[in-house]
């Protein structure tokens, strides 16, 4: 039996001490989504030449992007309950500190157990923007434009994935000491943010205990089946991003002979760039619309990688990048804007928090199985594998979205 929902269900819990519709505010917020997200890829570039460094096999690079995904989960358990009830400055500015001492670490790395700890640090510091910043960016926009500011937090977070991973390529192509030019750029970054975040009003929820002790997050039962079609988009994207982060220059190295960093670079910044532009384009749509471009997209993706496999080239590999951006982009999208128009504001960074745990798990686990399994058994078949799994989960997703009349 297919299920109706309301495209906008009514915002009635407890009153947030929230300023109204403020354009100005909006931008600064925005800009903490980006500045952090710039970092979280600034690595991909970099990873092809920490391998030669330091000698690691496929499983082990894939092991360091996981324990980005490990920290980031933790922090996503705490993070948006704390910015629920202490205010979103109180949160953000904690997480942005991560943010700068992953910078240090990133310049100073002498071994795997530094990059490790950097990606840990970054994992921190990205938890607390997909929920207290990116609250922020939605409380900006106000009750009247939450499906309005929903997208610019999101296009800030994309942007800021793209924007990342292309300065660190033309960094390590055309400058010296790339590893230490990169960070040094990024604690740049890390700082302005900073700053703007000790600017920023303080919002902080009337009449509830900060005292009262932390739970797992949680949503309202009406809005569980809003997470979970959220989670069955946004999750498969995510992964293919993720894949094509971790493991897209190895593709690129094996399969083109394209393993320089400036191209990985690129390969990461049009991806990101199709995600923003893919947001743009499709932000007035049905989120049922949304969400089948999304599936659609991302099995699109999934074929260009099994091509790649068989002789495809490096075509093939952009192919999947493009379309692996506009299947995350998409569905996360279709995601947030679900949850804001429906999700009361005092539980709003708790919902945040849940689709991004159920999109990050996966995006965590899957490539690291498939990083490892290639040690194993080689490309072909473990990336066979992913590609297969990730198409019939799209396959699933689209078979409920369609079945739904009114998703918004």
């Amino acid at each position: 039996m297919s299920q109706s929902l309301p495209a906008e269900s009514p915002i009635n819990s407890a009153k947030l001490g929230v300023p109204g519709y403020s354009p100005a505010r909006l931008l600064k917020s925005a800009w903490l989504v980006v500045a952090v997200f710039m970092l979280s890829n600034a690595p991909t570039p970099l990873y092809i030449h920490w391998k030669q460094q330091f000698g690691f096999s496929s499983g082990t690079l894939t092991l360091i992007f996981a324990c980005y995904i490990l920290a980031l989960v933790f922090t996503l358990l705490v993070a948006g309950q704390l910015a629920d009830r202490l205010g979103r400055k109180k949160v953000i500015i904690p997480g942005l500190i991560a943010s700068v001492l992953a910078c240090l670490c990133f310049i100073g790395a002498q071994s795997i157990y530094a990059l490790l700890a950097a990606r840990f640090l970054t994992g921190i510091a990205v938890g607390v923007t997909v929920t207290a910043s990116m609250a922020a960016v939605v409380d900006a926009g106000g009750e009247s434009r939450k499906r309005q500011a929903a997208l610019v937090a999101s296009i800030a977070m994309v942007g800021g994935a793209g924007l990342g991973p292309v300065m660190s390529g033309a960094i390590v192509r055309f400058l010296p000491h790339p590893v230490f030019t990169v960070f040094a750029v990024e604690l740049l970054v890390q700082l302005s943010a900073i700053i703007i975040a000790l600017r920023l009003p303080p919002v902080q929820r009337i009449g509830v205990s900060a005292s009262r002790p932390l739970r797992l997050p949680s949503i309202p039962k009406k809005n569980i089946f809003h997470l979970l079609m959220g989670c069955l988009f946004f999750a498969p994207g995510l992964t293919a991003t993720s894949l094509m982060l971790s493991l897209g220059p190895v593709l690129l190295s094996h399969y083109s002979n394209a393993g320089s960093p400036v191209i990985a670079g690129i390969m990461a910044c049009v991806m990101f760039t199709v995600a923003v532009g893919t947001q743009i384009l499709c932000r007035k749509l049905p989120i049922s619309k949304v969400f089948y471009i999304s599936g659609t997209a991302l099995i699109v993706a999934m074929l260009s990688i099994i091509a790649t496999l068989h002789g495809g080239g490096v075509k093939m590999i952009f192919i999947a990048a493009l379309a692996s951006g506009a299947a995350q982009g998409l569905g996360q999208l279709g995601g947030l804007t679900l949850l804001s128009m429906n999700i009361a504001a005092d539980r709003r960074a708790e919902g945040n928090a849940l689709l991004n745990i159920g999109a990050y798990i996966p995006a965590g686990l899957l490539p690291v199985a498939t990083g490892y399994l290639m040690d194993i058994t080689g490309m072909t078949l473990s990336f066979t594998l992913l590609a297969s799994t990730l198409v019939t989960v799209a396959v699933i997703g689209l078979t409920i979205a369609t079945r739904q009349r009114n998703l918004g």
